[in-house]
């Protein structure tokens, strides 16, 4: 993609995603997410109504009346997305690429973060680590970070969800807001490393994911290529076994994930190609700000 057409499709993300942001997310946000508690902000007269426990007693004997130490909720959070950028987020047969939903998803969150002055970080992730950019407050930094996200390309094609959860426990020290946006065709085991990171982040699972991933449609025969192990094959559609093998195969992937998010407490939101993400992400927002 040479670079005039990147900025127009950053620009694109950008309009649309920030829109959203600031017109329908930034209060929810703001809800779910809140700070990591109370820090103090003055002191002032004390009134009726305050609670006693509140007393500064050093200002008070200074003035010889009552004083009280005001404090404000501490809302600077660190949002960081867990990004799969395995080869099969390049898959897009009903409605758009897989990637470029997770895109607009991850610039929504980005931008609803920026309406708080949070830090956004990213982790990139295939089997391995492919790129961590570190949380920085900022409008420049989250245009960088939606510039990666389209454009970025993997060293590798396969998926371990556990090591972009094992890094994210390890590198990231104080209690992060986390995002983490995969289609979950991830032949590993993921739930005790999904466990860890929720206990020290709060983690949000989100799966993007295609209509063609969870069922082949009836079309004969087929040229079919494995994006992440590059293997090609003729699959013959119009066969009811085939066809069923296939469904069943989504069927125990979605199993483990529901019992790896179910075991370990993280909030998870599937969203189709082709469908609306606007109302998955509304409903994560508000079912976290009601716990």
């Amino acid at each position: 993609m040479d670079a005039k057409e990147l900025l127009k499709k950053v620009r694109k993300i950008e309009i649309k995603t920030r829109g959203l942001s600031q017109n329908i997310f930034a209060g929810e946000y703001h809800s779910a997410f809140k700070g990591r508690g109370v820090i103090f902000s003055e002191v002032r007269e004390y009134q009726p109504g305050d609670d006693v426990r509140d007393i500064d007693w050093n200002v008070t004997a200074r003035h010889n009346k009552p004083y009280v130490k005001v404090y404000e909720e501490e809302r600077e959070l660190t949002l960081m997305l867990l990004i799969d950028v395995s080869r099969s987020e390049d898959f897009g047969a009903v409605g758009v690429e897989k990637k470029e939903m997770m895109a607009e998803i991850a610039a929504t969150l980005a931008f609803s973060s920026l309406q708080n002055n949070d830090k956004v970080g990213v982790i990139f992730f295939s089997d391995k680590i492919e790129k961590f950019i570190p949380p920085k407050k900022g409008k420049k930094h989250i245009l960088l970070i939606i510039r990666e996200i389209i454009d970025f390309q993997p060293e590798s094609h396969g998926t371990d969800i556990s090591v972009a959860l094992e890094f994210l426990t390890n590198a990231i020290k104080k209690r992060a807001t986390s995002f983490l946006l995969s289609d979950f065709i991830d032949g590993h085991d993921y739930a005790h490393s999904m466990l860890m990171a929720n206990k020290k982040h709060e983690l949000t699972a989100i799966q993007v994911y295609d209509e063609r991933d969870s069922r082949l449609p009836n079309v004969g025969l087929i040229h079919a290529a494995d994006l992440e192990s590059g293997v090609v094959r003729w699959i013959d559609t119009s066969s009811k076994r085939i066809r069923k093998a296939y469904e069943k195969t989504w069927y125990d992937r979605q199993q483990t994930l529901s019992s790896a998010v179910m075991k370990s407490g993280v909030e998870l939101a599937s969203v189709r190609t082709d469908e609306d993400y606007v109302k998955a992400l509304l409903a994560v927002f508000r079912r976290k700000a009601t716990r």
